[in-house]
């Protein structure tokens, strides 16, 4: 039997500044003007009113402002938006509300008023504190204004911050790599988290490739001195590429890697609803151009369509997350999340034990070292023949 998991929120901010070469989310540059900032919170609710059914009684654990850059939108919007949610859903005691921001966009006294709408983590997006860098990624902002709105934040009371960093950059080395950290660990944030660089499809960089990428080797040289400095820093390594210090890990993408459940508003927003009445998984998604979803949020049009996960893809559905985790999963958790048997995995289960790349321990099922290698190997394994 599916059983219910917790549940999240994720609310798209589609906007940016400027969309940087490497980006392959839905992000748009504004056109002839200002965002419509107060019409796109306003169609958000109505958004939210059209898949409150789903949830009815259901409470929320974490909201995450994604995007786009959410800090381009004024703690006034951000504010009436989280007014209008908690109007309409349970919020649970402790609730993690993230943010988003570029240090690009960052004004004094702006994160004092999102801290008063309820916005209680920031999560910005430095990528590094490297000029060159900076600028062969097309960011908007230089590394002195990372450290100014990393620092404005602080002030203004924020204690849970993310900072992203890439490596692997056009025209880094290991000692530039390693510099990234030394800056970001200095910060003392709560949460880093530190990713490869890859060129996605549909991005300028995948059409126009930039010179002096790293290759493979140094890019793991890379991971594995950078992972080395963070853990002597005192940030644990939970997930691929999330590390903490500890009780700071991300709730909100700790539910997203534990197969839990999530609202998807905005546009071009994903969400995962577990339907216990009917024993189905059904995954939602909405219009992603801005202009289209704001014409119809909140009527059937502004849905962009609606899917159940079949019971032979739910395997590796749960296993594209879980298997992110240095935790694992009990074999008793993927039965309540899938509403499949164990047997159902057996398998696969063994074919990845028996290649070294699994691991019980503690009544867990764990990557091993060798396993977080290959992990997108691992993860096939699990996917239904028939796909």
């Amino acid at each position: 039997m599916l059983t219910t998991p917790p549940l999240a929120l994720y609310v798209h901010l589609p906007w940016c500044v400027r969309k940087c070469p490497y980006c392959d989310f839905n992000s748009h540059q504004p056109r002839g003007g200002p965002p419509p900032f107060s019409a796109y919170v306003d169609a958000l609710l109505a958004d939210l009113d059209q898949d409150l059914p789903l949830v009815w009684g259901r409470p929320v654990h974490s909201v995450f402002f994604g995007g786009g850059t959410p800090s381009l939108f004024p703690a006034s919007d951000i504010d009436r938006f989280l007014q209008g949610a908690a109007a309409r859903l349970r919020f649970a005691p402790g609730l993690e509300i993230t943010l988003e921001a570029n240090p690009g966009t960052a004004e004094h006294g702006r994160f004092e008023d999102y801290r008063a709408a309820g916005v209680n983590r920031i999560s910005f997006g430095i990528q590094s504190f490297d000029d060159g860098c900076l600028q062969r990624l097309g960011r908007i902002h230089d590394s002195a204004e990372a450290d100014r709105a990393v620092k404005l934040a602080q002030d203004a009371g924020f204690d849970n911050l993310n900072l992203d960093l890439m490596y692997a950059l056009p025209g880094q080395d290991l000692a530039m790599a390693a510099a990234d950290v030394e800056r970001a660990v200095a910060l003392a944030p709560a949460h880093i988290s530190h990713y490869q660089l890859t060129l996605e499809p549909n991005t300028l960089f995948a059409a126009r490739p930039p010179e002096r990428m790293p290759d493979d080797d140094l890019a793991w040289d890379m991971q594995e001195h950078c992972q080395a400095r963070l853990a002597d820093a005192g940030y644990a390594q939970y997930e691929v590429s999330a590390y903490a210090r500890p009780g700071r890990q991300c709730k909100h993408n700790l539910n997203y890697w534990r197969f839990g459940d999530y609202l998807g508003i905005g546009a071009g927003a994903h969400g995962k609803i577990t339907l216990g009445h009917e024993q189905t998984i059904l995954r939602r998604w909405k219009q992603r151009h801005p202009t289209a979803w704001l014409a119809s949020a909140g009527t059937p049009a502004g849905i962009g369509g609606d899917d159940r996960i079949a019971p032979a893809r739910r395997p590796f559905e749960y296993m594209l997350n879980a298997l992110r985790l240095l935790e694992g999963f009990r074999l008793e958790h993927f039965e309540a999340c899938t509403g499949l048997p164990r047997a159902a995995i057996a398998r696969p289960l063994a074919a990845a034990t028996a290649r070294g790349w699994l691991e019980e321990r503690d009544g867990r099922i764990l990557p091993t070292a060798l396993g977080g290698r290959f992990g997108n190997d691992v993860i096939q394994l699990f996917m239904d023949e028939d796909d």
